[in-house]
């Protein structure tokens, strides 16, 4: 007998090891995250390529064993019951799963009969589905037809024909044409209408995440480094920042600028380039005061603080590629 769980899937201490020739101890894909996801919630991993996001995917969808530490859904051990946790969830990989040469259709009633649906249960459903994302037009053709955006919709639908309590999305997007993501994030964003259904989605789209969740987990070299609504994130660095491009010693017009006020604890450098969050007084204020202070730039511009903002104030690196 499972226990019940608020949550739709709790993780605690989750890491994976790979084995390595050449390192010593192996590679830690993932070390050591906590995290909840609440019943309904749209959750988001938020990170670069390789920073864990797909391996922490692999671990909670059952497709990867954990090294250690526990995760569960609904209550399920994902670990000790794989096969209750799997009928719990779906997935949606990066790499399409899909049969080319058969018809959606097609695909979509294999899926369903694997999972033991009764034919006519799964005939209603497959119509439902098939009519909230707009496939009927496509559903009878061969899926090879089909464009990037059309195969990704249809591998949405197969993965709702169980009917799942938590849903999967790995890098949704990924790949597709500008025109095709955007529907497709539509798509995603009406998934939030479906009855008690929890998303965790994995994106290094820093527009996805504060698009699409309630709230995300910012993840960098397999750890969590941040974890809070989208808005709070952001909040955290002001309302505005000032962005320089320092010609000459950057650390000297940083340490200059800090002794002075014009930079707090939460400023930060890339290269040649010093970002100040204002969290008081005016964007033209702190341009005055560094004009004042006679540091020699290439270009200043002031905008509204970005996720990646958060990113590389944490870490010193771009989420985005």
């Amino acid at each position: 007998m499972h226990g019940v769980s608020d949550a739709a899937i709790e993780v605690r201490r989750l890491s994976k090891v790979y084995p390595s020739k050449t390192t010593p101890g192996g590679i830690e894909a993932v070390k050591a995250v906590d995290f909840d996801v609440a019943s309904g919630e749209v959750f988001g991993l938020l990170g670069p390529n390789g920073a864990g996001k797909s391996t922490t995917i692999g671990m909670l969808t059952t497709t990867i064993v954990p090294t250690s530490g526990t995760a569960t859904l609904g209550g399920i051990d994902v670990v000790a019951d794989p096969i209750a946790a799997r009928r719990s969830s779906a997935v949606v990989f990066q790499d399409a799963v899909v049969d080319r040469s058969l018809s959606g259709r097609r695909n979509l009633e294999i899926h369903a009969r694997l999972w033991g649906l009764e034919r006519s249960v799964a005939r209603a459903r497959i119509a439902e589905l098939v009519d909230a994302f707009d496939l009927g037009e496509l559903v009878d053709r061969p899926v090879r037809t089909y464009s990037g955006g059309q195969r990704r919709r249809l591998e949405i639908v197969r993965a709702l024909v169980s009917e799942p309590r938590v849903l999967f999305l790995d890098e949704p997007t990924v790949g597709l044409d500008p025109r095709s993501r955007y529907e497709l994030l539509d798509v995603i964003a009406g998934l939030r209408a479906r009855a008690e259904m929890t998303i965790l989605l994995t994106t290094h789209y820093l527009d996805e995440a504060e698009r699409l969740c309630d709230r995300v987990a910012i993840v960098h070299l397999g750890r969590i480094v941040a974890l809070g609504t989208p808005t709070a994130l952001l909040a955290g660095l002001g309302r505005e920042i000032v962005e320089l491009r320092v010609e000459g010693d950057v650390a000297a017009a940083f340490t200059l600028l800090r002794a002075r006020g014009v930079a707090g604890d939460d400023a930060f450098t890339v290269g040649s380039t010093l970002t100040v969050p204002l969290h008081g007084g005016s964007a033209a204020d702190a341009v005055a005061a560094i004009d004042d202070l006679g540091i020699f730039t290439s270009g200043i511009s002031t905008r509204a603080p970005t996720l990646d903002d958060v990113y590389l104030q944490l870490t010193g690196d771009r989420i985005a590629a």
